[in-house]
């Protein structure tokens, strides 16, 4: 995975936007003013998702690079290590979750 294919997704999605409101560092995508994903582009590449808090405890058991948000709600946020051990695929599943869990709220 690398910053222009996961930012290209992020935006690929209805209403998302993008930002840096947290410093050069933080590349924030918003839906509907919410943020789904926060990525962390100082140093090793990390993504903090939004996720359902039964499902974030069961990614972080089966994934070694998947912890509690950093800087986030740790019940409702994941901390993705971008190093390659977890499929594009299942990362762009999660962003979906990401962005869904956001985007319904009202």
């Amino acid at each position: 995975m690398n910053i222009e294919l996961l930012r290209e997704f992020c935006l690929s999605k209805n209403n998302a936007t993008e930002s840096f409101p947290f410093g050069d560092d933080t590349l924030v995508f918003k839906a509907g003013g919410k943020i789904f994903a926060l990525v962390n582009l100082d140093g090793d590449l990390s993504i903090n998702l939004k996720c359902e808090p039964s499902l974030a405890l069961e990614l972080r058991e089966r994934y070694t690079s998947v912890t509690p948000g950093y800087h986030m709600n740790k019940k409702h946020w994941n901390t993705v290590q971008l190093d390659g051990s977890v499929p594009d695929k299942e990362i762009f599943s999660w962003i979906d979750h990401s962005y869904e869990r956001v985007s319904r709220k009202k």
